[in-house]
């Protein structure tokens, strides 16, 4: 099987080349982003493997289903960059990967943590040698209502982290999940907003998640309520939570993903002039920590995600099932 990877970055090419010595299969690696342009590169291979900064559109599969390319993956478990729709249309297996979930658990929890003991204010005020306490005052985690949204493996990840703080645990899902149920309750959408301090995201981007906390829900939540997001930015409506920030309605957020982070998600923006004016004013807020999509970025994590980008694609040419293939 002949394999393009395209999108590769640092941390991934020295897992990437101890793949490329343990098969026999060819893998040509690049930097370059997939377009109809860089496609042409590709043309005489059997599966070709992304990252999130390239758009599988209906425009490129097309071409691929010409060139007799019928294997796609993505090295992310999230892939609302493939056009789904499309590939079914044009017959393309597209897979994405996966990771044990307690990278992306223990950042939400942490982040939960940060925010109630606000320290963003204090590592700030440190570098400046202010050790003021004025502002400064918490709260505990287990006298909190904890609500979860979402409990796959992330969410039910999350719930189990937080059983050993002693806070009462929400949950909201489609599909409930009966070890969930043992510990937390499922409830409406109208009581997590109302019941819980903190609301955490763990659900898929889809057409019906997307802006799901928007300024209709937000008004609905407890005052003072903390947003935590560490799944998919366009889950939220920045718009409305700056507003929600702005009213003091929100009490703070976590957030390592927003809606307008294409373009500078893990770019060293240096002094060039940043035109993301919602994400500029969102990380000024004493109570916003805004951090660079990065709650997946452990050791191992990352080399489970490249080697599940490729191993889908020789498991899906050798007619093999797998696990990764988005059904």
């Amino acid at each position: 099987m002949r394999i393009y990877v395209y999108d590769v970055v640092d941390f991934e090419r020295e897992t990437l080349e101890k793949m490329k010595e343990e098969t026999t299969d060819e893998i040509t690696l690049t930097f370059d982003h997939l377009t109809l342009e860089t496609l042409e590169h590709a043309k005489e291979y059997d599966g070709i493997s992304v990252l999130g900064y390239s758009k599988v559109s209906k425009e490129i599969l097309a071409k691929m289903k010409e060139y007799g390319i019928y294997h796609v993956s993505t090295r992310t478990i999230g892939f609302d960059h493939f056009d789904m729709a499309a590939a079914r249309e044009l017959g393309i297996n597209m897979y994405h990967a996966y990771y044990n979930p307690n990278n992306v658990a223990d950042f939400a929890v942490m982040l939960m943590l940060i925010m109630l003991r606000k320290a963003k204010i204090s590592i700030c005020r440190a570098l400046v040698n202010d050790f003021s306490l004025d502002g400064m005052m918490g709260r505990e985690m287990h006298s909190m209502t904890i609500g979860v949204i979402g409990t796959g493996k992330i969410g039910s990840t999350v719930i189990k982290n937080l059983m050993g703080f002693g806070c009462k645990i929400l949950a909201y899902d489609l599909y409930k999940n009966e070890e969930v149920e043992k510990v937390a309750q499922y409830v409406d959408f109208d009581t997590l907003y109302k019941e819980c301090d903190i609301i955490t995201l763990h659900t898929p981007l889809t057409d019906d998640s997307y802006h799901m906390i928007n300024e209709e829900s937000i008004k609905k939540m407890k005052q003072g309520v903390i947003l935590i997001n560490t799944a998919r930015g366009q889950l939220i409506d920045t718009a409305a939570l700056i507003k929600g920030l702005e009213e003091e309605h929100i009490g703070g957020a976590g957030i390592d993903t927003v809606e307008e982070e294409d373009g500078i998600m893990h770019v060293h923006v240096g002094t060039k002039i940043v035109s993301k004016r919602q994400i500029m004013y969102l990380k000024q807020f004493p109570n916003v920590l805004y951090t660079q999509h990065y709650a997946f970025y452990t050791q191992e994590a990352t080399q489970t995600m490249v080697r599940c980008g490729v191993n889908s694609l020789q498991d899906g040419f050798a007619g093999k099932e797998t696990a990764a293939k988005i059904r």
